[in-house]
């Protein structure tokens, strides 16, 4: 579902990113004017490379936590964060500043020039979850110094803060929770299932698996999930609202499909669960349907099999 966005300048924090470079091609094939902000820890220029439509970029390069934007602004999307657990173990005090600090400077952008804040939050939120599927309104079952509450801990703060600016009337808010995305530009080396799946099957033909395998995800096409998002910021709702593939599989099943995708035998090489690694993960999109007539398009099966073969394709191109 693509809209007219001419006339509309829409700043998209974290554009370099995965996902905020698909964000902003399709709000440039809308017609709208991008400003897309990366500090490039994790995001790459490369990404924004080639987006053409009717709608113009602009990219500027600085922490979301202190950039300033001139207006006009119609709408900011605060997408700026690591996401990966390597990423974000790696930078912690940098995910910590892009969940907290990021979304307080996004909130006093929005208030300034009365433009409505889109904040991406996370299926991590709920963490290791004891009721499943998981709706919004459930509260989770967190660790908050556990090794991932760097990225789980921050996403929650951000949604308080978005959330209490919407109540105050400060901002015109919404809150999205995205469950696991696939798709092209994701990097080779980004170290998130797929992409680790990838890397380690054309290397050495066997993947590893944390704990038994028979832990689930559920795992969506770039595509679907931008068209979440952009159904949010458009819609007359605060939110959280889940965007998610509730098309829930193994990851034995999903490196099984990995190795078919890029033609190579799986064999599995198992070690420890990680500490904090959710058992079954499954979004309760009811509200999503409802709210934004939105559900997935693709399968599971479909979007890994497209993402894995663009990182083999990628790698090889490296």
């Amino acid at each position: 579902m693509e809209r007219d966005r001419r006339g509309q300048r829409i700043v998209v924090l974290g554009g370099g990113g995965f996902l905020g470079s698909h964000v902003c091609a399709r709000l440039i094939a809308e017609g709208a004017a991008v400003v897309a902000v990366d500090s490039w820890i994790t995001g790459r220029e490369r990404n924004l490379e080639g987006i053409y439509g009717p709608g113009t970029l602009e990219v500027v390069t600085a922490d979301a936590a202190e950039v300033a934007i001139e207006p006009p602004v119609a709408a900011i999307l605060h997408l700026a964060s690591p996401a990966s657990p390597p990423d974000y173990l790696r930078h912690a005090t940098a995910t910590l500043r892009a969940g907290s600090v990021a979304t307080l400077r996004a909130i006093d952008l929005a208030a300034t020039h009365r433009a409505r804040l889109l904040f991406a939050s996370t299926s991590e939120v709920y963490g290791d979850p004891l009721v499943h599927p998981q709706p919004e309104t459930y509260t989770g079952n967190v660790d908050p110094i556990g090794p991932r509450a760097v990225y789980d801990e921050a996403k929650r703060f951000g949604e308080a803060a978005v959330a209490a600016a919407g109540r105050d009337g400060r901002a015109d808010v919404a809150i999205v929770r995205i469950f696991n995305t696939v798709g092209p530009r994701m990097r080779p080396d980004d170290g998130r299932m797929v992409p680790a799946f990838v890397a380690e099957l054309l290397e050495t033909g066997t993947v590893t698996i944390h704990g038994d395998g028979r832990q689930t995800r559920s795992v969506a096409d770039v595509g679907d999930t931008v068209d979440g998002l952009l159904r949010t910021l458009d819609a007359s709702v605060t939110g959280p609202i889940n965007i998610g593939n509730p098309d829930e599989h193994t990851v034995l099943e999903i490196a099984s499909w990995v190795g078919e995708a890029i033609g190579v035998k799986v064999t599995h090489r198992f070690v420890p669960a990680m500490r904090g690694d959710p058992v079954r993960r499954c979004p309760d999109i009811t509200r999503a349907r409802r709210v934004l007539g939105w559900r997935p398009t693709m399968s599971a099966h479909s979007a890994v099999v497209r993402a894995a073969r663009w990182l083999a394709d990628e790698r090889v191109a490296r």
